[in-house]
């Protein structure tokens, strides 16, 4: 019991009792984590962390960061002994329909829950977002003697957090910005899936991590040394220029007769007759379950009222910088409240009907016109910034000596930015976006896939959405990836037909924060809509689909999006010159669209109008929900071409004349 007094032991046995006994009443789970790590949860959440239980949203709290999900019930048992909205029911329902404790952490759903975790690594890449929202909100509202955001991000991660490819993109920025706000304990016990990792691990992780640029410290041992372990976190504290990682040797499935530093405890029940056989050997009664004595709830509940102290002292402080920076107070309080700054509207900038303008360049001026009104916003680009146009005037790079900056240069690491991306938008006061190409979005799909799963309002920049890179080739032109990122239920994607439309896309993602926003943005030019000619895309845009021109009693229903918009608009001109009434629709969120009215939906698209063409420059998954088995569709059934962008749409018939010939057969 190195560093422990009695009642200490008897927490961290009450917690890792709870856990194994989750996991076996689910049938399901992985109790070894939770067992092994016990002791370190317990010094964290107990003496280390600022927390308070009854305001799991309280603005300077410190972050806790399970990165290893997979031991959820670690998590979730931490939650209820300090004193968080989940009782101990919740425990014994882990996993199972409704409760509030999931097999992985859900943003939203339990209190106290910072992010989903799960997916491996991506809560390390979260935690580096947080980092940055900290320093940022710290530079942006802290004056002299108010230390409004002075909180830090602890985070647990295991074996496989850090072989995933995430967690070293993530780590390796880190280590560039000097995030010293960061204390990641790593889980150090040897045991994956398959066995030891000394089957496809090696590596030495500490030297990895020194050449990341973080401060490195290792503790030997059982993992049940909390003098040692206080003390390292001490050290990491007081290290403010690096990020650190806390190599910590433990024990999986600690305390476990037959199973301990055995895979056989990763992710299975370690059955009820070894759950009693551990219990009789720690002196406990085997025959009880989910048993919490009173001086352990004494001891750990006093977590509530310690965390009140804390944060009553804190809104002290707060209501004296509110006296002495009123204009700063209000400001965090609308951020909290999510009120914007300005009225959008009053700000967007005006393309000319006509003018020829990529939705990327229309994107970058609206980001232009947008970003020096809002300071609480921040951006960034995967190292593609003059093509993502993402960048705009006067704005400072973050940096580890300029953290007042909110321009991130995220490096040619994708799937790091996403998850970053993520940690920065839970911050619940700052918005964030991140650019790169389309295509590329497929390296960063872990982290859409999550923020979707989440509703974490994440706004994603990509660009060069089509054939229309050209040039580049199939290997940059992403013919599949639109519709692959419809098929992420609750994620927004947006594919204007023109600057005007991208404009209302930008409004549309800066005042909603219910989900992440992909859009989908051209390398070529577009010709810009007449406002005055056709139906308004302030409108339109926010329903997902409108009839852009005004044709009443339509023969045929010409759908489309982006940059395709252009050709359905050509065609139906023709076909109305032959008496044929085409009426167009521009679709730029489908799923915006779904959320309309029955009413709606019908008065865009009348069912008793059976004759449909689409047309997109991608694959046609999904498009024949709008088109009906009748329709056509006109677009990619293989990969590009290399060739300049107007000779590719010819090439793979995706033309006006295609699209109206398609119209004419169907209204014959």
């Amino acid at each position: 019991m190195a560093g422990k007094t009695a009642i200490e032991e008897k927490c961290i046995q009450t917690i890792r009792f709870l856990s194994a006994e989750g996991v076996q009443a689910a049938k399901s789970g992985h109790p070894g984590m939770p067992m092994g790590m016990a002791a370190a949860a317990f010094e964290i959440w107990m003496n280390q962390m600022r927390h308070n239980p009854a305001n799991p949203k309280w603005d300077n709290r410190d972050r806790f960061v399970l990165s290893a999900g997979h031991g959820s019930m670690l998590l979730y048992s931490m939650l209820h002994l300090t004193g968080y909205d989940l009782p101990l029911d919740e425990l014994k329902n882990f996993r199972q329909l409704g409760s509030l404790t999931p097999g992985h952490p859900e943003y939203g759903h339990t209190p106290g829950v910072e992010v989903t975790t799960g997916p491996l690594g991506q809560g390390i890449a979260n935690s580096v977002g947080m980092a940055i929202a900290q320093k940022y909100l710290a530079e942006y509202f802290n004056r002299d003697g108010f230390d409004i955001f002075d909180y830090k991000i602890y985070s647990i991660c295991g074996d496989g957090c850090l072989q995933e490819g995430v967690s070293g993109e993530a780590s390796s920025l880190a280590g560039h910005l000097g995030l010293g706000n960061i204390i990641l304990l790593y889980d150090d016990n040897s045991i994956t899936i398959d066995g030891e990792t000394s089957l496809s691990f090696t590596e030495d992780v500490a030297k990895r991590y020194e050449a990341y640029n973080w401060h490195v410290q290792e503790i030997g041992g059982d993992g049940t040394d909390l003098d040692a372990l206080a003390k390292a976190i001490d050290n990491a504290k007081a290290e403010t220029s690096r990020p650190s990682i806390i190599k910590f040797r433990s024990h999986i499935g600690f305390g476990s007769p037959n199973f301990q530093d055995t895979h056989t405890a990763h992710g299975a029940p370690l059955g009820d007759d070894e759950i009693k056989l551990m219990k009789k050997n720690f002196g406990w009664d085997p025959e009880k379950s989910f048993e919490i004595a009173d001086d352990v709830k004494e001891l750990m509940g006093g977590c509530t009222a310690k965390g009140k102290e804390l944060e009553g002292a804190w809104n002290e402080m707060l209501a004296k910088y509110a006296d002495a920076y009123p204009e700063l107070a209000k400001e965090l309080n609308d951020a909290r409240e999510g009120r914007l700054p300005i009225n959008i509207d009053e700000h967007l900038p005006i393309f000319e009907a006509g003018s020829s303008v990529a939705t990327r360049k229309a994107s970058g001026e609206t980001i232009g016109a947008l970003m020096p009104k809002l300071p609480l916003v921040l951006g960034g680009s995967a190292d593609l910034t003059p093509s993502n146009n993402t960048h705009f005037k006067g704005a400072v790079d973050f940096q580890k000596d300029t953290p007042e900056g909110r321009y991130i240069r995220f490096g040619v690491r994708e799937h790091a930015m996403g998850a970053i991306l993520n940690g920065i938008n839970v911050s619940g006061l700052l918005r964030c976006y991140g650019g790169t190409f389309l295509v590329f979005s497929d390296y960063m799909r872990g982290a859409l896939r999550v923020a979707a799963l989440s509703g974490y309002p994440s706004i994603f920049v990509f660009t060069h959405d089509s054939i229309g890179v050209g040039e580049d080739g199939p290997t940059h032109q992403p013919v599949e990836t639109v519709a692959s990122l419809r098929a992420f239920p609750n994620m927004l994607v947006f594919r204007p037909a023109d600057a005007v439309e991208t404009t209302y896309a930008w409004k549309y993602a800066l005042e909603n924060k219910d989900a992440p926003v992909a859009m989908c943005l051209t390398r070529q030019n577009l010709p810009t809509l007449d406002q005055n000619k056709y139906n308004p895309a302030a409108e339109g845009v926010e329903k997902g689909a409108y009839a852009l021109n005004k044709v009443d009693n339509p023969d045929v229903l010409l759908l489309a999006t982006g940059s395709e918009v252009q050709l359905a608009v050509a065609a139906g001109e023709k076909l109305e010159a032959d008496g044929i009434m085409a009426r167009v629709v521009s679709m730029p969120s489908w799923e915006l669209f779904e959320k309309q009215s029955r009413e709606y939906k019908d008065s865009v698209l009348p069912p008793s109008v059976t004759a449909r063409v689409g047309v997109e420059a991608g694959v046609d998954q999904g498009w024949y929900k709008y088109l009906g088995l009748e329709g056509k569709f006109i677009g990619m059934n293989s990969f590009g071409a290399s060739a300049p962008q107007g000779e590719c749409f010819k090439h793979f018939g995706i033309t006006a004349e295609a699209v109206e010939k398609a119209a004419r057969e169907l209204v014959k």
